[in-house]
């Protein structure tokens, strides 16, 4: 997807109307329009990366900078005992827009919003190949 045809780049250009909680020259973060849990913002770069790995390593840490004070902000505006912070990368990962961005999704306990991790124990031996593949990709 080009810049010109992303909603989110079209936010940035003011083309599209967005509560918008910050911004300066590098970060755009505004009020997803779907939350999950009321203040779920999202924090996006202005410059259009698909990927979190698509995105120069100088940017991201300047996009990163960023996200602990709006989290904190949005986490004491919305009175929560805590937060998520998710990146999905690709439809399979649920991006459903393809513009980098970040959820911080406000939480309180026993709110029941991602009450279960899907998590597995792997079998003997698996563990020490899938990391010996990703070790091969660095």
């Amino acid at each position: 997807m080009s810049a010109g045809d992303c909603i989110f780049c079209k936010m940035v250009a003011g083309q599209i109307p967005v509560a918008r909680v910050y911004e300066d020259e590098i970060v755009f973060a505004f009020l997803d329009i779907g939350p999950i849990s009321d203040g779920h913002t999202l924090v996006i770069p202005k410059q259009h990366f698909e990927k979190l790995h698509d995105c120069p390593p100088e940017l991201l840490g300047e996009v990163a900078s960023r996200l602990g004070r709006i989290a904190g902000a949005v986490a004491a505006a919305m009175n929560a005992d805590g937060y998520n912070l998710l990146c999905n990368n690709g439809r399979a990962a649920g991006q459903l827009i393809e513009h980098l961005h970040f959820h911080i999704v406000p939480r309180n306990v026993g709110d029941g919003v991602f009450d279960r991790w899907p998590s597995y124990k792997y079998p003997h031996g698996k563990i020490e190949k899938i990391a010996d593949k990703i070790r091969e990709n660095l």
